[in-house]
């Protein structure tokens, strides 16, 4: 089966072939730390690390890079509000970023490059585009010449021509052309900056993934990503300003996510309704909420709400209980071979997984061959005469697929401490006495310890909630 992609740029389903046989470079771009992460940077953060987990699943030697803009407008007002440094707040925050990321399942990145650390590469790269005419100085300000590179406006399919400058932004005097815009900022009293060529001063948004696209990755990628919202502006000027002094493509494949409404609202600033990852997880499971980012086509916008928060969590219960059925029954099964009706089913599932996730990269078809499998072993596990390594099976497709989502939580090695066991043997006791009050009792105090007592054919078997 040939992965398929959705490709911005083309407005296609296209297979995907890589530059280099059996490796990937994949860039995504990050937040701009001057704060917590919100539900809107955790879907590409969540959606993207299913990607690269998947291609490397496929045998692709991935290197998967993830930046951090830590120096804007957004950071300096920060520092000023709470009397710190824009490498303070940066620092707070990148660190806030990795705790917040790690309870959500998303491994970190190959490289995670900040725009403080490659300052020189940023100021040479706009040299380069100085040099020959793509850009041009302003009153300690540079900008880059839109009109130079014809194809500008072909990632987001404007047509740039119809766009009322001057009504819907401001116009700047000290450009050449209204649609230019800015790659270096002249700093202001009191500013952190950078010397450079036309000054003191800081860069502007989108040189900086230009910069470090070529630094760690080199002239074209294979797969460039990000949320919806940066196709434009963001996404068409690092095209513009990488492809201008390259004459190559930057990307091959431009996949980007859809947005994210609150409670059927679009999320937004100016709606007050942003949902703060940091937040959120002191009282919602982090698998619970990948599973929802997941649960919805990464190019279709995703509601988030209380009720879409509660269905991902039946969901996950659901698939839990199944996997703790499988573990318990295990420990009863005799030895045999794998049941040929069950390695049917699994091998079943497995190229069900596989194809949805190559359709480009189908996650809510993807969780649905975890609900087939369900559907299979639960049935199974209730049969009087079960083989380990049919369980076993189950199992190991189980991991296979999770391996690729992550939405499942590790396996318990030690469900039960000393004082569980102790209790739960005291009440099978209490129960063979008739001694119902007692066993009743033990009951309501595992429950009050997060143990649930299930009665099956093969004895008592206990679940954490």
């Amino acid at each position: 089966m040939t992965l398929k992609v959705y490709n911005t740029l083309t407005r296609t389903k296209e297979p995907f072939q890589p530059i280099e046989p059996g490796k990937v470079k994949m860039y995504v771009c990050g937040p701009t730390v001057y704060d917590y992460i919100h539900i809107g940077n955790a879907r590409p953060l969540i959606f993207f690390d299913v990607v690269r987990r998947f291609l490397r699943a496929s045998g692709y030697d991935v290197t998967y890079v993830v930046n951090f803009t830590d120096v804007d407008d957004k950071l300096i007002r920060k520092a000023n509000e709470t009397g710190s440094t824009v490498p303070e707040v940066a620092d707070r925050f990148i660190r806030q970023y990795y705790e917040d990321t790690k309870g959500l399942g998303v491994e970190q990145a190959d490289v995670h490059p900040r725009v403080t650390e490659n300052m020189n590469e940023i100021i040479a790269f706009i040299e380069e585009l100085v040099a020959q005419g793509f850009a041009y100085e302003s009153g300690g300000d540079v900008y880059f010449r839109t009109a130079r590179f014809p194809e500008y406006g072909k990632l987001s399919h404007q047509n740039l021509e119809e766009l009322q400058y001057g009504i819907r932004i401001e116009v700047d005097e000290r450009k050449e052309n209204p649609q230019d815009f800015v790659l270096w900022k002249a700093a202001k009293p009191g500013e952190i900056y950078w010397s450079s060529p036309w000054g003191d001063g800081r860069p502007g948004w989108h040189i900086e993934c230009s910069a470090m696209v070529r630094k760690y990755l080199g002239m074209t990628i294979d797969i460039h990503g990000g949320g919806q919202d940066l196709t434009f502006p963001h996404h068409e000027c690092e095209i513009a300003q990488s492809e201008s002094i390259t004459g190559h493509p930057l990307a091959n494949y431009w996949l980007h996510n859809g947005y994210i409404n609150i409670n059927n609202e679009k999320m937004s600033k100016s709606l007050g309704n942003g949902v703060i990852v940091h937040d959120i997880l002191k009282t919602v499971s982090p698998l619970a909420l990948r599973y929802l980012m997941l649960s919805v086509h990464y190019r279709n916008p995703l509601n988030y709400s209380e009720d879409t928060l509660e269905q991902a969590n039946n969901g996950l219960a659901r698939i839990e209980n199944c996997l703790v059925n499988l573990r318990h029954r295990l420990k009863t099964a005799a030895d045999g071979p794998v049941d040929p009706n069950v390695r049917q089913a699994v091998d079943r599932v497995r190229e069900m997984f596989t194809e949805k996730m190559n359709d480009d990269f189908n996650t809510p078809d993807a969780i649905t061959a975890f609900f087939e499998l369900v559907n299979e072993a639960n049935p199974y596990v209730s049969k009087d005469q079960v083989t380990q390594s049919s369980i076993e099976c189950f199992l190991e497709q189980f991991k296979a697929m999770d391996s690729i989502l992550g939405i499942l939580a590790p396996e318990q090695n030690e469900l039960l401490d000393e004082e569980i066991d102790r209790l739960i043997q005291e009440r099978t006791e209490a129960r063979q006495q008739k001694n119902w009050a007692r066993a009743d009792e033990i009951r309501n105090l595992l429950t009050e310890k997060g143990i649930i007592l299930e009665d099956t054919a093969q004895g008592i078997r206990p679940r954490r909630k």
